[in-house]
């Protein structure tokens, strides 16, 4: 059910930027999939994973965080890529790479942020590894746990797609401890409505998240 409905975020950021799609189905479109997203975004897998990175970096400075984004982009140059590797080879970037591997394209990258903004899991080596000068945990960390941040549709010029990032506040028992950014596809999208193949695979989020 995931996927069906995520698709339907999409048709609300067309109808935005490309009129066609009714305007009053924006907020259907878009309450029924941030509930989705939020429903495989509050499993254990991510807050036990939260937890740890909270816990880790607890009293971490800005230079600190400078200094593990320094590294983190030194590392995306290097073969050896201690940090990035810990990164990646963790459980919940492993049920995040599962979740963008069975949207089949339609989901470009997703990735988890923790109190710091940094990432504490995600589905591709990102460019940076703190997100917290940046308006998607900005605008839903800092703003309390039912923060939900859309981003303008942009060209990915290496790509040539178009896609736009959708980004919300993780909350547990009230209390924000961190953020997810799913980035959409959009050039996908539109191939698989205009090719009758807009039906996607149903994913909860919470099978197989312990795998």
């Amino acid at each position: 059910m995931g996927f069906r409905r995520l698709a339907g975020l999409v048709v609300t950021f067309i109808s935005v930027f490309f009129p066609g799609v009714a305007s009053s189905e924006n907020e259907i479109f878009r309450d029924s999939v941030v509930q989705e997203i939020r429903s495989w975004a509050s499993t254990p897998v991510v807050f036990l994973a939260l937890g740890a990175s909270n816990e880790r970096y607890a009293d971490l400075n800005q230079a600190g965080i400078d200094a593990l984004d320094k590294q983190w982009l030194t590392e995306r140059e290097k073969s050896d890529q201690p940090l990035i590797t810990a990164v990646l080879s963790s459980p919940l970037s492993s049920y995040l790479t599962m979740i963008q591997s069975r949207s089949h394209g339609l989901y470009a990258e997703i990735i988890v942020m923790d109190a710091k903004g940094l990432n504490a899991g995600q589905s591709a080596v990102t460019s940076d590894f703190w997100q917290g000068d940046e308006d998607k945990w900005q605008k839903t960390y800092l703003v309390g746990p039912d923060a939900v941040f859309i981003d303008e549709i942009q060209l990915n010029e290496r790509l040539g797609t178009e896609n736009v990032q959708v980004t919300l506040s993780i909350a547990q028992n009230g209390q924000v401890v961190g953020a997810i950014t799913v980035e959409i596809n959009v050039t996908e999208f539109r191939r698989r409505r205009d090719t009758g193949k807009a039906e996607l695979h149903q994913f909860s989020g919470r099978e197989n998240e312990n795998r």
